[in-house]
């Protein structure tokens, strides 16, 4: 960002612009995907591969070196838009090749998910001497790589039932299935925090690192770790939901996650870094560890003609809710102390773990 910002004698302000529009991008693509059910009706795994494609190449077209800020944030938008057809439809794919043992599946694609958010910082920390171009080039060839990995290895799944004709009503429908519903509303709460800590993780390193002069951070490196073990997180929930139950492992890492808003002021008070680094090491796990259960708990309680729409419809307005938190934090971070603003992820999870203690009393398929 910082290099596109002095490539191109764009204000710091354009920042905020560059972030924000492949989320908006996202969340266009997504009600796209959702309205017209592309996923149910055509062949996810080539869904997915023109997607990468296509997605790559708009996101390597900001090397030209005659770009302003319109152009920029036209890429970021459209490449945005391409992300709708990779990770609902990923969920998707999974979802056609098991139906038992599929919150497993989940978690290791969405731990995948978690690694590849994490990448950039590490990256950051390691091509500091490789001009911006290079980074550019480097990962729209992992995303058309990635696309010929599902393309040329990953055929239609023994459980997908196409959706033969265009329903536009689906994306409507979907929400009358009370336990579907259900398990939506636990997710939406979940992704208020999810984002905006992910995003906010250099920033408590920053803030802690002024108020305690002592401690000598490597930023990039910690928020990939701080992130990046959500990865290990997700493998391990999927397989202790398959074993205890995904609502039951759901609402206890959600619990965590909330309990870890709320605490977080007294821990920018400790003194001892190592604390500070484990509590957000754990934080880092347990904000993460329920999001393949949830996506699980989704595909479980959706028709399987509209598994993709309903996944897709999920994630569209998860990641529009995403939007409202980070600027929320943003904001007030300039107007009161920044070690409270992180209390406030916790209404998500308050409200989330209501809609669970919903799903128990509505027998919910959790297995």
């Amino acid at each position: 960002m910082s290099d596109l910002l002095a490539t191109f004698n764009l204000k710091t302000s354009a920042l905020a612009h560059l972030t924000s529009a492949v989320q908006f991008g996202f969340i266009l693509g997504t009600l796209i995907f959702a309205v017209l059910t592309i996923a149910d009706r055509y062949s996810p795994s080539k869904v997915f591969f023109y997607c990468a494609l296509l997605g790559s190449l708009f996101n390597v077209g900001l090397i030209w070196d005659g770009h302003s800020l319109g152009s920029i944030v036209s890429l970021r938008f459209i490449t945005g838009i391409f992300l709708a057809g990779i990770y609902p439809v990923g969920m998707k794919i999974a979802a056609d090749y098991y139906k038992k043992g599929l919150g497993k599946s989940l978690g290791f694609l969405v731990g995948a998910l978690v690694i590849g958010t994490a990448f950039p910082h590490l990256a950051k920390a390691i091509t500091n001497t490789f001009p911006w171009q290079s980074v550019l080039i480097l990962t729209s060839s992992l995303a058309v790589l990635g696309g010929l990995s599902v393309f040329i290895m990953v055929p239609d799944g023994p459980y997908r039932k196409p959706g033969n004709t265009l329903d536009a009503s689906a994306f409507f429908d979907v929400f009358k299935n009370h336990k579907f519903r259900s398990a939506a509303f636990g997710y939406f709460g979940h992704m208020w925090e999810l984002y905006a800590f992910w995003a906010f993780v250099p920033i408590i390193l920053k803030t802690y690192s002024k108020a305690h002069p002592e401690a000598v951070f490597n930023i990039p490196v910690l928020s990939f770790l701080i992130i990046g073990i959500g990865g290990f997180a997700c493998v391990l929930s999927g397989y202790l939901g398959q074993k205890f139950g995904a609502k039951r492992i759901a609402f206890l890492t959600l619990l965590l996650s909330c309990v870890c808003c709320l605490v977080s002021p007294l821990l920018f008070e400790t003194k001892s870094e190592s604390l500070f680094i484990g509590f957000l090491l754990f934080w880092g796990m347990v904000v993460i560890a329920d999001s393949p259960l949830f996506s699980t708990l989704v595909a479980k309680n959706a028709s399987a003609e509209i598994k993709a729409t309903a996944l897709t419809i999920v994630n569209c307005i998860g990641f529009s809710i995403t939007i409202i938190s980070i600027q929320l934090l943003n904001t007030l971070q300039e107007s009161i102390n920044p070690i409270f603003i992180y209390t406030l992820l916790a209404i998500g999870p308050i409200l989330g773990l209501i809609a669970l203690y919903n799903k128990k009393n509505n027998s919910i398929q959790h297995h």
